[in-house]
């Protein structure tokens, strides 16, 4: 047996448990041992019952004596067994669901061990679905740490817990593909250790060192990984020929504002690229409201004023209308006859063919759409300039189809993830960085509050005041419709409930994930028409429609999000010249939610919340809580584990200095790492 031995190698697993395993995405010995701990137990001290004290504790360790049989039922739904523990004063109920079986493990007169989670049920201690121990084996593992793992249906954590035990068995399974002189310089315990001490730690600092190595790890494949990248992509030659870049600067001092320092420093570094010898791959981050839009239109006018095609995808069909107006509207004001063309999915089939004529028959065409531009009809003429907007939204897939529609064009990325800038220069590692770190002058900084439940009638006066002066509003709520398993306000019961709040002539509107496209988009075009006042939406809006007239944002459970969601979901406010204001409701009586929320209470910045927000988590959550879903690690966090980052990105760049191709026979095994990573991690990184 070996890493790559399908997961039927492993004793006891037939070929149901290996479907089971296989929703998980487990397919062989190699997958069952990468699927690493979500948390830890510790076992606590087997206690009698009339020790029990509080239920402060979330897990407790019974020990007790058999004196009643245990007691099979039959209900409706499932067999059911039950025994009661303890004596007349100090009694307990044991229950166990769909296990019959353990009547007969249980003997009378015999004590054991029960260890499960106590609550209490008409004043009594229950306790569902106890693990068995005799007091011998359960004293042995007195102060160990159990590893508790994410499931799917059909498999329980004693099974994942089995398995893995005796898939670690074999001493040879893993080979560690790290080279030694790296380990040691970097002191990282080898591979297997790690492994091992990752699913079954003999104390706390083994887990720490094991978890070092295997994060070390994941940032040293995907750096690796991003490097052949933009190795490869730095060898394409630029073939595109732009007119002399004063244009750039004159079409820059016709706006009817002054663009920020962040702004012209980024334009600076753009014209450097697009007239130096290699192909642009540069990442735009911004926060929200910073500006990108307008860098974007500037350099796609000098791809026209050039004679060449230049396309930007939009994640929706709104905010790709919204900046095909804009990008009309400037080049009518700035006397700039270049053809503006939008492709969307949902024009006519007779607005599509129009508009691929114009993609065939344009050569020097600003061109604006969604997913659509990538599509096989969509055949560009020209195309010297590539980019995407929202750039979280694509992953590099998509952006990589985009760009082969031309002839190795010019690609240019736009993102308002606020990461600090030393770290996405190593995560971004196939890109050059520009950060616009300044907010337009004229923009008015938002004014935010962080209140309770008790303060929504005086929000929707503040709200009905606003849309007296003309704006409009939105609110966000965490749920589509009410849920069992979910606590929180949903869009549907909200804005039913909103309507009696309101006169007749403000109109309130609804979005969330579950409507059909061209409903959403409906829904967004009247909003950004200002047809409809408030919006009453889940996250969807994050992305996707820019309305200036929005003054006020409003959101419900605010302590359900996470901090760079908040600060996207604000973004949606505050595009226009006047005041604007957001209003979270905190529903949660936690005082970790109250400061997380206050962060946002005091700063606009996105980069400064990133940062306090790693300073609030600090060290002590153990494996990280992820800003987005944008880095497939399953152990590492960009913010928290950030020496390691910066160590993992000094030994690729020692490895490729010494061997560009990893051909030496000490890197035999990297290689082959390397390609199996390339093949099949890259691509599901939304990058």
């Amino acid at each position: 047996m070996d890493q790559n031995s399908a997961i039927t190698a492993i004793k006891g697993i037939g070929e149901k448990t290996k479907d089971s395993f296989a929703k998980m995405g487990v397919y062989t010995v190699g997958d069952i041992l990468l699927r690493f701990p979500r948390t830890y137990i510790k076992y606590p001290s087997a206690q009698p019952i009339n020790e029990i004290f509080s239920l402060t504790e979330e897990r407790h360790a019974i020990a007790a004596k058999i004196q009643t049989a245990p007691v099979v039922k039959n209900g409706r739904r499932m067999q059911i067994t039950l025994l009661t523990i303890g004596d007349s004063g100090h009694k307990m109920q044991l229950i166990w669901y769909r296990m019959p079986y353990i009547k007969n493990n249980l003997q009378r007169n015999h004590y054991y061990v029960f260890y499960g989670k106590v609550s209490v049920r008409d004043g009594k201690y229950v306790m569902e679905q106890p693990v068995i121990y005799t007091p011998e084996a359960y004293q042995e593992m007195e102060g160990r740490l159990l590893p508790v793992y994410t499931l799917t249906t059909g498999i329980t954590n004693n099974l994942m817990t089995k398995t893995i035990r005796q898939a670690l068995d074999d001493e040879a399974l893993l080979l560690d593909y790290i080279p030694k002189e790296i380990r040691h310089q970097y002191q990282l315990c080898e591979y297997n250790y790690a492994i091992k001490e990752i699913h079954f730690p003999d104390e706390m600092d083994s887990l720490i060192e094991a978890r070092r190595r295997l994060v070390f790890d994941e940032f040293f494949d995907f750096i690796l990984g991003m490097q052949y990248q933009k190795e490869r992509k730095n060898r394409e030659e630029n073939a595109f020929d732009f007119k002399d870049d004063q244009f750039i600067w004159n079409l820059m001092k016709q706006l009817p504002y002054d663009l920020t320092g962040a702004q012209k420093r980024t334009l600076e570094e753009i014209v450097a690229n697009i007239q130096g010898p290699y192909v642009m791959q540069r990442l735009i981050q911004g926060d929200v409201g910073s500006g990108k839009t307008v860098i974007a239109f500037l350099a796609m006018a000098w791809a026209a004023e050039s004679g060449y095609q230049s396309a930007i995808m939009a994640p929706t069909e709104v905010l790709a209308r919204q900046h095909y107006e804009t990008f009309c509207s400037w080049c009518e004001n700035f006397h700039l006859e270049y053809p503006v063309v939008l492709l969307t999915g949902s024009m006519t089939t007779k607005e599509k063919r129009l508009a691929y004529e114009k993609l065939e028959q344009m050569p020097n065409a600003m061109i604006i759409g969604t997913h659509a531009l990538i599509q096989e009809k969509a055949v560009f003429t020209n195309l010297a300039l590539v980019i995407t907007d929202e750039q979280h939204r694509f992953g590099v897939k998509q952006r990589d189809v985009f760009a082969d529609k031309g002839n190795h064009p010019h690609i240019l990325v736009m993102s308002a993830t606020p990461i600090p800038r030393t770290l996405a220069i190593i995560i971004y590692g196939d890109m050059d960085i520009s950060v616009i770190d300044e907010v337009p002058a004229k923009r008015l900084p938002i004014k935010n509050c962080v209140v309770n439940t008790g303060y929504r009638p005086k929000a929707y006066e503040f709200i009905a005041e606003q849309i007296k002066l003309g704006h409009q509003a939105y609110i966000i709520c965490p749920l589509v419709e009410a849920s069992e398993s979910m606590e929180g306000e949903n869009v549907t019961d909200y804005a039913r409930q909103l309507a009696g709040q309101f006169s007749d002539d403000v109109k309130i509107g609804v979005l969330h994930g579950k409507m059909k496209n061209d409903k959403k988009n409906a829904v967004m075009e009247q909003f950004a028409k200002n047809e409809i006042q408030i919006l009453v939406s889940t996250t969807v809006v994050e992305v996707g429609v820019n309305v200036p007239n929005a003054t006020v944002m409003l959101i419900e459970n605010a302590d359900r999000f996470g901090l760079a969601q908040l600060h996207q979901l604000r973004g949606r406010v505050g595009r226009g010249d006047a005041q604007s204001y957001c209003i979270m409701v905190n529903a949660s009586s936690s005082k970790n939610a109250k400061r997380r929320l206050e962060i946002l209470n005091k700063s606009n910045d996105g980069f400064f919340i990133a940062s306090e927000d790693l300073k609030l988590r600090g060290p002590g959550d153990f494996f990280g809580i992820r800003q987005s879903g944008d880095f497939a690690f399953e152990l590492a966090d960009i913010y928290q584990d950030a020496s390691e980052l910066k160590q993992a990105s000094e030994a690729v760049a020692e490895i490729l200095n010494k061997d560009p191709n990893l051909e030496l026979e000490e890197h035999k095994l990297l290689r082959l790492r390397m390609k199996r990573f390339m093949e099949e991690q890259i691509g599901k990184m939304n990058l």
